[in-house]
C-alpha cells in the first residue's frame, strides 16, 4: 500500500485488529520511506443487489444516498452516531441476506423506516411523510395514531448483527 503522506510503496502492517464486530480488520502501518504511521481498514467487497425503483428503473445500491435519506430524518435529533451506523449495517445486512440480484426500493423504504421507528420516532415520522407522500396534516395523525397503537412501550431495538465466522 502507498503512503499517503509521501507516496512511498514501501509500507509495512505493524498492527491488526479486528474491527466493526468482526466485518472488516483495521491494520496500522508504517512507510519505510518517511516513518509516518496510518490505518487502513480492509472489509471484503461484496456485489449488492440493484434496486428497483418504482418507476421499474434499476440502480444500483447507494449506500452513502441511504445514509444521507436516514440523516436527513434523524437531523438536529440527538441519535448517537454508532446506532446509526448499526442500522446501516442491519439494513445492508438484510439486502444482501435476500440473495436477490434485486431489491424493490419499496421494500428498501419499509426496512429504512423500521430502522427510523427504532432510532427516533420523530424522524420516523419525517421519513414516512416523504416516503409515503403526507398529503395533510390528518396523514400525519393517522401515522402517529398507528404508531401508538402498534409499539408497546417497552419496543426493543434489533439486537446487532450476528457476528460472520470465518
Amino acid at each position: 500500500m502507498r503512503c499517503p503522506f509521501c507516496g512511498e510503496d514501501d509500507t509495512k502492517v505493524v498492527d491488526s485488529r479486528i474491527a466493526d464486530g468482526g466485518d472488516s480488520v483495521r491494520r496500522r502501518r508504517t512507510c519505510g520511506g518517511c516513518g509516518e504511521r496510518f490505518t487502513t481498514f480492509e472489509t471484503p467487497e461484496l456485489v449488492m443487489p440493484r434496486i428497483i425503483k418504482n418507476s421499474g428503473v434499476r440502480v444500483p445500491f447507494d449506500e452513502e444516498k441511504l445514509r444521507r435519506g436516514i440523516m436527513r430524518a434523524l437531523e438536529k435529533r440527538a441519535v448517537e452516531i454508532e446506532k446509526v451506523n448499526c442500522a446501516i449495517h442491519r439494513i445492508n445486512h438484510r439486502i444482501r441476506a435476500t440473495g436477490d440480484r434485486e431489491v424493490s426500493s419499496r421494500l428498501l423504504g419499509e426496512w429504512v423506516m423500521e430502522e427510523l421507528r427504532l432510532l427516533d420516532e420523530v424522524a420516523y415520522v419525517r421519513f414516512a411523510s416523504v416516503y409515503r407522500s403526507f398529503q395533510d396534516i390528518n396523514a400525519f395523525q393517522e401515522e402517529i395514531d398507528r404508531m401508538q397503537h402498534d409499539a408497546p412501550s417497552s419496543a426493543q431495538p434489533l439486537p446487532p448483527p450476528e457476528e460472520s465466522k470465518g
